[in-house]
């Protein structure tokens, strides 16, 4: 596994305080029709683990998006916190909280086949098409 790293950091507003013991800097970027309406593009995801600590939670409103999921986001300033598997409360946040690292690498694309024409990265990266990410989730509900 690569190496795991701790950081901290807040919603736009301050409301919000996260801190991170292990950061997986090998993110994932998920193309399905919830996190573009979530964020406007696809969720730039890196994977946080369950060692999380907030301060100001009851700034945060929480959303079950999916089986599998509840999403978390600011109730002031709207910053988007984090995407939460219900099963297991492994976080996944997005990559621009966290603006001190700067070895990311994204290995990973989901609903990679609801991908719109649009856009495209240049990154060569393994993908999951809808299909295959709900039979592997399948087993988180």
């Amino acid at each position: 596994m690569s190496e795991l790293i701790e950081n901290t950091a807040s919603c736009l507003c301050g409301g919000v305080e996260i801190k991170v013991s292990n950061i997986n800097p090998k993110f994932t970027v998920c193309h399905c029709d919830t996190c573009r309406a979530w964020g406007g593009g696809p969720f730039f995801a890196v994977q946080c683990g369950t060692e999380v600590e907030i301060k100001g939670a009851e700034n945060i409103k929480e959303y079950k998006s999916s089986a599998w999921a509840t999403r978390g986001f600011c109730c002031h300033c709207g910053t988007h916190l984090f995407y939460r598997l219900n099963k297991s409360g492994c976080y996944n946040m997005p990559v621009g909280l966290f603006s001190k690292i700067n070895n990311f690498v994204m290995t990973m694309q989901y609903f990679s086949d609801q991908r719109p024409d649009y856009y495209c990265f240049s990154n060569q990266t393994q993908e999951m098409t809808e299909a295959e990410i709900k039979a592997y989730f399948a087993s988180q509900i």
